[in-house]
C-alpha cells in the first residue's frame, strides 16, 4: 500500500518522513501541557483548568435546538492552554538594555532545535517507508551527541542576560548534563552491545526474539532482562535529569534562582524554552520506549512463532500479530507508550521534592555511573558465557544484576537520610571562674598650653 513512497524523490520521501514525524509532536504539546495540568490539580486534590471553552445554551433562545437548551457542553479545559498561548504572542515583548543581544534572542532556538533533532532515528512505527526519518549505523551515538547539545541554549541565555542568577542557572545546566549524560551513556551502551547494533530500528528487531535467549514464549523486551532493567532505571532518572524536570530541575529552582536561566525572558521567547521542554518529554520517551519497552509493540508475546509452532490456531495468532503492531495500530501503541512516560513525569514531579545540589551531583557520579558500568560489565559476562556454555548458564548473572539493583537502590534511599553525626559523645560544658582583672582605661592625651 506504501509501495508508492518508495518510488518518489529522496527528497520527497525525507519531507514526507519530517512532515509525519513532526506533525504529531506539535499537536501533543497543548495536551501534553493541558494533561500536566489537570494531573498535577488531581494529585494535589484542586480542580486545574476546567472553565475555557465550556459552551452553554440559552434555555429560552428560539435559536438553540430544544434537544440543547440548557446544556453544557465541556472540553475540560482544554482551550485554556490555546488561549495561554494565544496570550503569550500577543503580550509586549521587551528585552534589558543591558543584554547580549545576539546570544541573548539565539538561546530560545539553540535550546529548542536539539529536541526536535533528537527524534530523527526513532521508529514509531512498523513501516520502514515512512520511518525512521533517517535509519543511520549509529543512531544511539547520533541521540547521545545532540542530547548534549540542548545545554548550549541554557547557557548561553544564562550568559547573556547579565543576570547573576540566570548565569548560576545556566552554570548548574551544565555541570548536571555532564554529571547525567555519563550514565545515560552507559545504560544505552549495555542495551547495544547485548542487542549487537546502534541502529534504534535493530534493537527494536532484537527484542522480537525469545525471552533471555531461551525462552520462546514471550519476547525479549529489554526491560524483562537483568541487565535491561537496570539499564532502564538508570536511564529514567538521567532522562528526567537531562530534561531538567523536578526533582531535578536546579537550573530554574523558584525558591533559588527567581527562575534560572529564563528569568529574563517572556512571552514568545519564554515560549520556545517551555516547547523545548515538553519536545524533549515526548521524545525522550518515545527512546525510552523504542530501547526498553519494544518499541511499536504492543505486547510481548510473539504471536508470529506461536503461529508458526501451532497451525490448528494460526488464524487467531496472525489476527493478534496484526494489533500487536505489525499494522497501523503499532503507531496507536507507541505513542501509548510515550504517554505513559509524560504520565511518569508528572507523577514524579508531584511526588518527590527537589534535590539539593550536593545530591544531585552525588547521585550522578558516586551511584548512576560507577553502577551503570557494573551493569556493562554484567552483560559483557552474559554475553561471554552465553556464546561459551549456552543462555542457561547465563542467568548466573542475574544475581550480579539483583546486587547492582540494590546498591542503586540504596544510594537513592541514602539522600533522604540526614547526615550522621561524627561522635554520638555526650559533652559536658563546665563554667570555670575567671581571675578578675582591672579594666584598662583609656590613656587620656594631655594637650600641650599653648601661649
Amino acid at each position: 500500500m506504501l509501495e508508492w513512497v518508495s518510488h518518489l524523490h529522496p527528497i520527497l520521501q525525507a519531507i514526507i518522513r519530517i512532515v509525519l514525524f513532526f506533525a504529531p509532536l506539535f499537536m501533543a504539546l497543548p495536551v501534553v501541557i493541558w494533561y500536566e495540568r489537570r494531573l498535577l490539580a488531581w494529585f494535589q486534590d484542586r480542580f486545574g483548568p476546567n472553565r475555557t471553552g465550556t459552551i452553554t445554551f440559552s434555555r429560552t433562545s428560539h435559536l438553540v435546538p430544544g434537544f440543547l437548551r440548557g446544556h453544557k457542553i465541556s472540553l475540560w479545559g482544554l482551550p485554556q492552554i490555546l488561549a495561554d498561548g494565544v496570550k503569550s504572542f500577543f503580550k509586549e515583548d521587551f528585552a534589558p538594555g543591558m543584554v547580549d543581544r545576539l546570544l541573548y534572542f539565539a538561546a530560545p532556538a539553540v535550546f529548542l532545535f536539539p529536541a526536535f533533532m533528537l527524534g530523527g532515528t526513532i521508529p514509531w512505527g512498523p513501516f520502514h517507508v515512512l520511518t525512521p526519518i533517517s535509519d543511520i549505523d549509529i543512531g544511539i551515538l547520533y541521540i547521545l551527541a545532540v542530547s548534549s547539545l540542548g545545554v548550549y541554549g541554557v547557557v548561553l541565555a544564562g550568559y547573556s542576560s547579565n543576570n547573576k542568577y540566570s548565569l548560576l542557572g545556566g552554570l548548574r545546566s551544565s555541570a548536571q548534563l555532564i554529571s547525567y549524560e555519563l550514565g545515560m551513556g552507559m545504560a544505552l551502551a549495555a542495551v547495544v552491545m547485548a542487542a549487537g547494533t546502534l541502529r534504534p530500528t535493530g534493537i527494536v528487531a532484537a527484542q522480537e526474539g525469545p525471552l533471555w535467549g531461551f525462552f520462546p514464549a514471550l519476547a525479549n523486551w529489554n526491560i524483562f532482562t537483568p541487565y535491561g532493567f537496570v539499564a532502564g532505571i538508570i536511564f529514567l532518572i538521567c532522562m528526567i535529569a537531562e530534561t531538567n524536570r523536578a526533582p531535578f530541575d536546579l537550573p530554574e529552582a523558584e525558591s533559588e534562582l527567581v527562575a534560572g536561566y529564563n528569568t529574563e525572558y517572556s512571552t514568545k521567547k519564554w515560549v520556545l524554552f517551555m516547547m523545548g521542554e515538553y519536545v524533549g518529554m515526548l521524545v525522550y520517551g518515545g527512546i525510552f520506549a523504542t530501547v526498553f519497552l519494544g518499541g511499536y509493540h504492543l505486547a510481548p508475546f510473539p504471536f508470529a512463532w506461536l503461529a508458526e509452532h501451532y497451525p490448528s490456531t494460526s488464524g487467531l495468532w496472525n489476527t493478534l500479530d496484526y494489533l500487536n503492531g505489525n499494522s497501523w495500530l503499532g503507531i496507536v501503541w507507541f505513542w501509548l507508550k510515550v504517554a505513559v512516560a509524560i504520565t511518569g513525569y508528572i507523577w514524579i514531579r508531584a511526588t518527590l521534592p527537589r534535590l539539593r545540589y550536593d545530591q544531585l551531583m552525588s547521585l550522578g557520579w558516586k551511584s548512576l555511573l560507577p553502577l551503570a558500568v557494573a551493569n556493562l560489565i554484567v552483560v559483557a559476562m552474559w554475553i561471554l558465557i552465553d556464546r561459551l556454555y549456552g543462555p542457561v548458564w547465563a542467568l548466573g548473572t542475574v544475581v550480579l544484576a539483583a546486587a547492582i539493583l540494590i546498591a542503586l537502590y540504596k544510594s537513592i534511599h541514602k539522600l533522604n537520610e540526614p547526615e550522621e553525626k561524627k561522635s554520638d559523645e555526650r559533652r559536658t560544658v563546665v563554667m570555670n571562674d575567671l581571675p578578675a582583672q582591672k579594666p584598662v582605661l583609656p590613656v587620656e592625651e594631655t594637650v600641650p598650653a599653648t601661649l
